[in-house]
């Protein structure tokens, strides 16, 4: 009623349905949206299959082979912080016709999601249970498999959980680069006809499916592995050894290994390939764009002007999103009752896809400031939610209990217990969320706002400037992954003096 109630106030003021105009959409429209729900959950099936397979598999490696997870790992997060908006139009041109870049993006979408919280969970297993794997002389193959997989499966239940609506994201996106058929393709007819009716009901349909594999998801996790872990998204630290100035030259030595493998990757496929220069562009093809070109000076300024745009909008955006999800979980944990009301509205916000969330916000609140500051904030709050939430649980039973007997009220026992026990959690959700602030800000300027880098990669993929193009995807994949190193610098510099306990491998 409260939804019907504000588009009966704000009729003529705002583009927004109701739920009466949303089940009137759906009523005279229901084997259109059907056939498009179908093909997008298809294509986000596969997509979810093939990004969680590589997922798994590259985290298996890495547990078998733990000197190359800093490289590997790097990779991964590079990988991760592709912007779907560049790869989406780049993938139409490389598979032509058909749901490749659907189910690419898809993949691409869920596979960071579920590598993290696995690569925790197989190094999560008690050292007491090695130490009788081997009591009992079995091999390092028995422990393997008795003790890290089992140990992993709550982690990876977790890690599945989050995907879901992630791989129907990617399959929008790939939707909205030239599909036939699908939500995306209904979606980006609504809102250029203005539709709100269908807008706000293809909204409805997606969040809808996407809160259904949440939730199915979730039983099966509980069913499977009911143990909850004790960590969800950030891998405990690992001290290195040699003493500081070793690990001080360990992320610099990392940084360049990943940088030339990167390049080498690169630079292999699009020559195994054969893929042609003008669309698929070398390193060497961008340094002469931006480095060694007469115009190089000029290119350099419009991507440095995109960029400028882009940081506007993220940066507030970011520090509001995360500032909401834990003052929302600090306020949740003084009063729980409050959590049953609360929570499912967050996952009925974070099931929405970005892509439709951001042109819905934009109506609302305008193409200002204001509408993409809430659009990145939209999309970092639940994260940070959750994961404070969780963060907040771990507070040891005793120091409560110890707190109580001497008379702490609730206020004490939250600053000077749960915010501590949370703040690793939360450096975690703040490092996941740097990329998924990029994404929904670039979604934004794509499809809404119509500034920034993710309508600059819109326009260059439109014109063919692969050059531009492929420039600020090297842009954005390395501004993410350089932000996401950032917020682990200053994890680990505030964790040294509220709670130096959490680094220690």
């Amino acid at each position: 009623m409260v939804w019907q109630g504000a588009a009966w106030a704000l009729a003529g003021n705002y583009l927004l349905a109701g739920p009466w105009e949303v089940a009137h959409y759906l009523a005279e429209n229901t084997g259109l949206i059907a056939r498009a729900l179908g093909i997008t959950l298809t294509n986000a099936g596969w997509g979810f299959v093939a990004g969680n397979l590589a997922a798994v598999g590259l985290a298996l490696i890495v547990a078998l082979l733990p000197r190359a997870a800093p490289v590997v790992a790097s990779l991964a997060l590079v990988v991760f912080c592709l912007p779907l908006v560049a790869t989406g139009p780049i993938l139409r041109v490389l598979y032509g016709p058909g749901p490749g870049p659907q189910i690419t993006l898809a993949a691409l979408a869920v596979f960071f999601t579920t590598f993290v919280p696995l690569l925790v969970g197989l190094r999560a297993a008690p050292a007491s249970l090695f130490d009788l794997v081997r009591l009992y002389g079995r091999g390092a193959w028995t422990a393997f498999v008795q003790i890290r997989l089992m140990a992993a499966l709550p982690y990876l239940m977790a890690g599945l959980q989050i995907a879901a609506p992630a791989a129907l994201l990617g399959a929008m996106v790939g939707e909205f680069t030239g599909a036939e058929s699908g939500l995306g393709v209904l979606t980006l007819r609504a809102m250029r006809g203005l539709d709100t009716p269908a807008t706000w009901a293809i909204a409805t349909v997606a969040s809808g499916a996407a809160m259904l594999a949440y939730g199915a998801l979730g039983r099966i996790a509980h069913a499977l592995a009911p143990a909850r872990p004790e960590v969800l998204l950030a891998p405990p630290a690992v001290s290195a050894p040699g003493g500081a100035g070793i690990r001080w030259l360990r992320g610099p030595v990392t940084a360049a290994l990943t940088l030339a493998v990167l390049l080498a990757i690169w630079w292999l496929v699009m020559e195994a390939l054969s893929l042609p220069r003008f669309f698929a562009k070398r390193p060497d093809d961008l340094w002469t764009y931006l480095i060694a070109a007469p115009q190089a000076a000029a290119n350099r300024a419009v991507l440095w002007s995109a960029t400028a745009q882009s940081l506007v909008y993220v940066l507030p955006g970011y520090l509001a999103g995360l500032a909401l999800g834990a003052g929302l979980a600090m306020a949740l944990a003084l009063s729980p009752v409050a959590s049953g009301v609360l929570m499912p509205v967050a996952v009925a916000l974070r099931s929405v896809p970005i892509v439709i969330t951001a042109p819905l916000i934009v109506l609302a609140l305008g193409r200002e400031s204001v509408g993409t500051v809430t659009i990145v904030a939209v999309m970092i709050f639940f994260p940070a939610l959750v994961a404070c939430l969780h963060g907040l649980r771990q507070a040891p039973g005793q120091v409560l209990d110890v707190m109580a007997t001497y008379g702490a009220g609730r206020w004490a026992r939250l600053w000077h217990a749960q915010v501590p026990a949370m703040l690793p959690a939360f450096f975690a959700a703040a490092r996941m969320s740097v990329p998924a602030a990029v994404l929904a800000v670039t979604v934004a300027e794509w499809l809404a706002t119509g500034t920034g880098l993710g309508n600059l990669m819109a326009l260059t993929a439109s014109t063919s400037d692969y050059n531009l193009l492929w420039s600020a995807v090297v842009v954005v994949a390395l501004g993410s992954a350089l932000g996401y190193a950032l917020v682990g610098w200053a994890e680990r510099a505030v964790l040294a003096r509220v709670a130096p306990e959490q680094l220690r491998g």
